[in-house]
């Protein structure tokens, strides 16, 4: 529990030396008790005396954190990400549980205001401070504060400076489309019915005068000859009946540059109440913020405090970035099969987003995440040249560290601003306004982040929607009602493309989800698949993989490890696509041992990645970004994301890291499979996504044997890759593959006139036919799409015999070993 010696608030205080006085409550003091529903209060917890000790026998707790986490960490649960656990712990959710802390108060508090400040509890809760009710709040996402004068307790005295400050913590909800916004969906194909919950932010005590600071945002917008006009917008509280003439001193400095310091010092009347005070504040050789790709990430600090007489009331201060986002159409479609611009703009130069979903937070169970996950993750982002992450619409905003990371990172953000994860919202009007009001919430508690470039309203909320019509009337108001608290694009909904957004009113050519090589598994091979895609814009790629096998033995216990057993299942192992999709990408399901099973789903997902991001970005200016989804998962399964939950790396990782090199030599072809008799022929191509032209280029390919053996090798000379491009350099052919029996490869290298290697890329290809391939691939997705038929998707039972009756087996013990059908143990 760390009290942040700051300057005390009613004191006269230079600003330079000035700073808001709080008390951070997090940490590990906290204690949790379980009680049923309803029973808390009538037993009387809330009541418990502050100088009691009687929750030295509760549970010990720790916030930030989550009740499970809590659990486990006390041996109450087994660890629910281990095996199946997570079944055993369901009967957490229908309890209420009651965190209490005491704390001690010295500090003389007159003249003070004392404020509690929650910053995000998950999902509802009733607050009381030495028995003292504070009040209620629903939503996890908004903040919420308490004054706390007439409740708290200070004094130099051991006993009389002990304060009690009791949370109870309601069963969270258990149907998402009463809550739908304001907490994160618990469905969804790569979590299990278990719903999180807990105090999952800090709460603070902030202490201020009789005038206070409610927010700050920095509205900047970009001028000529450099300069930058930053509107000073400020929120501010005057608590007393009178008006007050208060002096507000704003400092703005360079914080990742030295700059000079740009002081602004004046006064307004404050009346009673809320009110907004707004001042313009010129910066000249204004240093701009730009994503790592086209720039330097410059970030600024503001500090602000205001005082009446001298004295000081209440300080903020706010990192901010001079930024400015718009939009621009794509070329080549028209406005009778697209709505909205969709190419995305940063202080005027145009951006290819090489992205891919968060999936984050770094955890669903809070209480395990930690700063140097976040740390870790966007580091990693960042080293596979991305150049910006999709906060999409299952997930939360992320907390104020992810956006301080981006910041720094010079990595951008698309944001679903909250999480709607189902399209059947009620029509009732307090409950449309309750939604919004927490998406504003959201926005204002971020916006200030030069990170943040884009907004989104939905996700995938058409897919689900029983009622278009209000569907997209309810999102575009909560885009309009955004879009009055901050200056960048919104969209309202991803895909766009589904029959009920065209019910709706939108275009045909909207935006792809590109999830049908996975749902639709065997319909097409890889090549034939993505080579069809011709959008604006892809806000989802999707294919699955396993974590390393020592990520597995993390959470799957030791006898299911191999062959799969049933914990595979439970972690969203779907065996049979798994099996097909290492059928098209090698020519066989790589079902010999666990390692070489484990490395094919990952080299798998890495190629079908690789090969689909070079179409698109083949195709800009068309297409103007991708994102992948995943990039992480929340917790341990065998899904989409190319970082695991322990935050390993898959082999994909470094197959989007190549594809997503800013300056890119790939290589187009039709298919991955060769006959003999054929000449290989391919295209050579250079994607440009930086402002950097390079002259008196050099390329060279290379054509090998699975030993490395050269078969063929070329170079050609390039006059010249202009910036932001692409373009084709040359047609390759070469008829070397009569004596070959399994692969071969393409190795391409791109040098600059100092012959210096900027650029690297490598193709697997294929010995075999591919139509008799494809109709072999089309069998198994056949067999796939019959059991879908009998089994419901997530039901996992279907990958194995026993559970299910088939072929003869019978599951009749425990004892019994349970393996996946497809999945042979060698003798």
């Amino acid at each position: 529990m760390a009290v942040s010696v700051l300057a005390q608030p009613g004191s006269e205080v230079s600003h330079k030396d000035n700073s808001q006085l709080s008390q951070d409550l997090s940490g590990f003091k906290w204690k949790m008790k379980m009680m049923l529903p309803g029973e808390g209060v009538k037993a009387g917890l809330h009541e418990l005396p502050p100088e009691d000790i009687e929750t030295l026998v509760w549970n010990s707790a720790q916030v930030p954190g989550d009740v499970y986490t809590d659990l486990w960490k006390i041996g109450a649960i087994e660890d629910p990400y281990f095996g199946r656990n997570s079944v055993k712990a369901q009967w957490v959710m229908h309890y209420e549980w009651w965190y209490a802390l005491q704390f001690n108060v010295t500090q003389d508090l007159t003249d003070q205001l004392v404020r509690l400040d929650f910053e995000g509890v998950d999902y509802a809760c009733d607050v009381w401070l030495n028995g003292h009710f504070l009040g209620s709040h629903e939503g996890a996402f908004s903040g919420f504060s308490f004054d706390i004068n007439k409740a708290i307790r200070s004094s130099k005295k051991n006993l009389a400076s002990t304060n009690m400050l009791m949370i109870r913590l309601a069963p969270p909800p258990q149907v998402n489309a009463k809550v739908a916004g304001r907490k994160t969906p618990w469905f969804g194909d790569y979590w299990r019915d278990l719903i999180p919950f807990g105090i999952y932010r800090p709460i603070k005590m902030v202490y201020t005068g009789k005038t206070r600071i409610k927010d700050v945002y920095l509205r900047p917008k970009i001028e000529a000859n450099n300069t930058a006009k930053v509107t000073l917008e400020i929120e501010v509280e005057n608590t007393d009946a009178i008006a007050k003439n208060i002096t507000f001193t704003s400092t703005i400095q360079g914080k990742n540059f030295t700059s000079k310091e740009i002081k602004t010092t004046f006064t307004e009347k404050v009346a009673p109440g809320k009110q907004k005070i707004k001042k313009d504040i010129v910066i000249k050789d204004a240093q701009l913020w730009w994503p790592w790709d086209l720039g330097k990430p410059n970030l600024y600090a503001s500090k602000l405090s205001i005082s009446e007489n001298k004295i000081n009331n209440d300080f903020k201060e706010t990192v901010f970035g001079i930024r400015e986002v718009t939009m621009a159409w794509n070329p080549g479609f028209t406005k009778d099969e697209v709505s909205f611009p969709r190419t995305t703009l940063i202080n005027g130069k145009k951006i290819f987003l090489r992205s891919a979903c968060w999936g984050g937070p770094p955890d669903i169970f809070t209480g395990r995440s930690s700063d140097e996950k976040y740390r870790k993750l966007i580091q990693l982002a960042k080293d596979a040249n991305m150049n910006n992450i999709r906060i999409f619409g299952w997930h939360p905003s992320e907390i104020p560290l992810f956006y301080e990371l981006c910041n720094e990172a010079g990595m951008t953000v698309w944001n679903d601003v909250i999480p709607l994860g189902t399209g059947n919202l009620s029509h009732e009007e307090a409950f449309i306004a309750t939604t919004i009001a927490e998406g504003v919430a959201v926005i204002k508690e971020r916006r200030n982040n030069p990170s943040l470039i884009m907004m989104e309203g939905g996700e995938e909320m058409f897919l689900r929607s029983g009622d278009p019509a209000f569907t997209r009337s309810f999102l575009e108001r909560l885009g309009k009602t955004l879009q009055e608290q901050v200056d960048l694009p919104y969209v309202p909904d991803s895909p766009l493309t589904c029959e009920a957004s065209l019910e709706a009113g939108y275009k045909p050519k909207e935006a792809a989800h590109a999830l049908a090589y996975f749902y639709n598994m065997g319909f097409a091979p890889m090549e034939d698949w993505y080579s069809r895609l011709d959008f604006p814009i892809i806000p989802e790629l999707a294919i699955t993989s396993v974590p390393n096998i020592e990520s597995l033995k993390k959470f799957i216990p030791e006898k299911e490890l191999w062959p799969p057993g049933l914990s595979w299942g439970h972690h969203w192992a779907d065996l049979d696509r798994l099996r097909a999709q290492n059928f098209d990408a090698f020519g066989s399901e790589k079902t010999g041992s666990l390692q070489e099973f484990v490395n094919a789903t990952q080299d798998a997902q890495g190629i079908i990645f690789q090969l689909s991001i070079e179409h698109f970005r083949r195709n800009k200016p068309k297409t103007s970004g991708i994102s992948l989804c995943h990039f992480i998962t929340y917790w341990p399964d065998m899904k989409w994301g190319i970082v695991d939950n322990y935050q390993q790396t898959k082999r994909s990782y470094n197959y989007v890291k190549t594809a997503y090199q800013p300056l890119l030599i790939n290589l187009k072809f039709n298919k991955r499979r060769w006959l003999n008799n054929e000449a290989f022929t391919g295209e050579i191509w250079v994607v440009n996504d930086l402002y950097t032209k390079y002259n008196k280029c050099v390329a060279n390919y290379t054509i090998t044997d699975g030993n490395d053996v050269v078969l063929h090798k070329g170079t050609f000379n390039i006059d010249k890759i202009e910036e932001n491009s692409s373009q084709k350099l040359f047609d390759l052919k070469a008829d070397v593959l009569k004596k070959l029996e399994n692969n071969f490869y393409v190795n391409l290298e791109l040098k600059d006139n100092n012959g210096k290697v900027i650029s690297k890329n490598k193709y697997m290809l294929l010995i075999g036919d591919h139509d008799k391939a494809a109709q072999q691939f089309k069998l198994m997705g056949d067999e796939i799409r019959q059991r879908n038929g009998t089994y419901k998707y997530s039901n996992y039972n279907q990958f194995f015999d026993k559970l299910t009756r088939e072929n003869g087996e019978e599951y009749e013990s425990e004892t019994d070993t349970v393996t996946a059908r497809g999945f042979k143990i060698k003798k």
